[in-house]
């Protein structure tokens, strides 16, 4: 079974076992959304556990699981990830895709390498993916349809087409 990482667990919140999440998926109201079963993972073993509280607070996406109401029902979780099932993904329409589709992928214009996709920031009017490349400084690519001419995610290749002084050499 294929699993997918959704969040880090990076602190509680208060005493009322509300957790502090760094999220690292596309669609958090839908992935946190009360009700959902999530797990919870360690070295292999993942543990379900229903979301029972959903907010948005900062940077950070703030849940609480069904049965925890206390800080020392959640603390053991700290650092830990949770995760989905891959088969419980929605398919997606033309031109979206999931962020582990995206990150890792090879830029290319035309056929110059320009890096490998390594961080996906969200700005509100589009994503912005970040490029990491060797030697130099990463580029920031945003995803409009001016910029990004093709996604192939099963060859895991993208092409561009860099605006003027988009990327430094």
């Amino acid at each position: 079974m294929e699993w997918l990482e959704i969040a880090k667990i990076a602190n509680t919140h208060g005493l009322k076992g509300e957790l502090k999440l760094l999220a690292s998926t596309d669609f958090p109201e839908e992935r946190f959304k009360v009700g959902k079963e999530v797990f919870l993972g360690s070295e292999g073993t993942y543990t379900p556990v229903t979301i029972s509280g959903y907010r948005k607070h900062k940077q950070f996406i703030m849940v609480t699981f069904k049965g925890m109401h206390h800080i020392n029902d959640v603390e053991k979780y700290k650092g830990l990830k949770l995760y989905v099932h891959a088969e419980d993904l929605q398919d997606l329409d033309e031109h979206e895709f999931y962020y582990h589709e995206i990150i890792g992928c090879t830029v290319y214009d035309g056929e110059t390498k320009i890096g490998v996709v390594s961080d996906i920031l969200e700005t509100g009017a589009n994503d912005v993916w970040t490029i990491k490349r060797d030697g130099k400084k990463d580029v920031l690519i945003p995803y409009i349809e001016q910029v990004v001419a093709s996604v192939d995610v099963e060859q895991k290749r993208i092409q561009i087409t860099p605006l003027p002084g988009l990327i430094e050499e």
